[in-house]
């Protein structure tokens, strides 16, 4: 006798894949057949991406502007990908920790990073055993930073020209914080240093808290980064000199950008997420999509512009043409500013 379609072996697996694309999202669906050494070992069989949660990597401290921003991208994604997104810290060397671990990890899709613009800065400044374009995939672009130079409330410094007044009239003894030697608020110190013929003492933090309250309390004189200082600012305990845009921002528009200073300079170091090198296209496909829905979602618009961010999206393609671009731009600034790995 005929067996019915109810008991066909092929019709129970169909309906099986058809059942798991609807319980874990289209990114799933999509990343189906995916991993890198997943091919089916029978006719019929399936593997799908992810079947466990995805470690993401955020090379700065817990509980800063960047990783509470990451954290809920993170929580978001999750729910598209129908797995966790788990973020862990590795904070140092400038953001640039994440690296190493990426190296080494398996091209599976379960270990990603956040690529702060630093790391394309490093290996033209210092020695490093990794590669930011040979040892990652890219998987899109989320935004840029708003970077700004704040003093004391109470300082008799009010203004850019101050500080290089200050630095040029009493050398050596102007001290200015930031978030790490080789970040962009560094990089940034170094070259209006150098434009103007002025030097000053560097003395880098791991964090921005710890950073904004040394500078608020007087232990420095100036404080570079990204604007984990708004608190301060807004309290009144610090006061803000200068912004690094193109533009100025919305939420404090007296304060004037380095551009329009006539200093040249425009820095918001873009940042986005990437994988070890080698993935799979379509894992780094249903990663994207998972990532690019969450970094849209009105949740993560309004926490961004909590730190006067926008959303600035690429794709997988144009992100690693804008990483190897920038890379190329270090290079070259590196050079023209005399800095040589140590």
């Amino acid at each position: 006798m005929a067996m019915s379609n109810e008991h066909d072996p092929s019709r129970r697996q169909l309906l099986r894949t058809l059942a798991a694309a609807v319980a874990t999202g289209p990114a799933a669906a999509l990343a189906a057949r995916a991993q890198p050494g997943g091919a089916a070992s029978g006719a019929g069989a399936e593997t799908r991406f992810p079947l466990r949660p995805i470690t993401l990597w955020v090379p700065w401290p817990a509980g800063g502007a960047t990783d509470l921003t990451m954290r809920l991208l993170a929580e978001l994604a999750g729910r598209h990908l129908g797995q966790k997104v788990v973020v862990e810290n590795r904070a140092g060397a400038g953001g640039t920790l994440a690296m190493p671990i990426l190296q080494q990890a398996a091209p599976d899709g379960y270990t990603i990073a956040q690529l702060p613009y630093p790391a394309l800065r490093a290996p033209h400044i210092q020695r490093v055993l990794w590669d930011p374009i040979r040892d990652t995939t890219p998987i899109l672009q989320i935004s840029g930073v708003t970077f700004g130079m704040v003093v004391p409330a109470g300082s008799t410094l009010r203004s850019v020209a101050d500080i290089i007044a200050f630095a040029k009239s009493r050398p050596g003894e102007l001290t200015v914080s930031t978030n790490g030697a080789g970040t962009t608020p560094h990089v940034v110190m170094d070259e209006l240093a150098a434009r103007h013929g002025f030097s000053y003492i560097h003395v880098p933090y791991k964090g921005t808290s710890e950073q904004m309250l040394a500078v608020a309390s007087g232990q420095v004189m100036l404080g570079i980064n990204s604007n984990g200082f708004a608190p301060f600012v807004d309290s009144g305990r610090l006061r803000l000199l200068a912004t690094f845009a193109e533009h100025r921002t919305k939420r404090w528009p007296n304060v004037p950008t380095l551009k329009e200073l006539g200093h040249g300079i425009v820095a918001t170091s873009p940042y986005g997420l990437v994988g070890p090198s080698g993935m799979a296209p379509a894992v780094v496909a249903a990663l994207h999509e998972a990532f690019r829905a969450a970094m849209n979602d009105p949740a993560h618009v309004a926490e961004l512009a909590k730190y006067d961010q926008e959303p600035d999206y690429l794709g997988p393609a144009d992100y690693g043409r804008s990483l190897r671009e920038s890379y190329a731009a270090e290079k070259r600034a590196a050079e023209r500013l005399g800095l040589r790995p140590s």
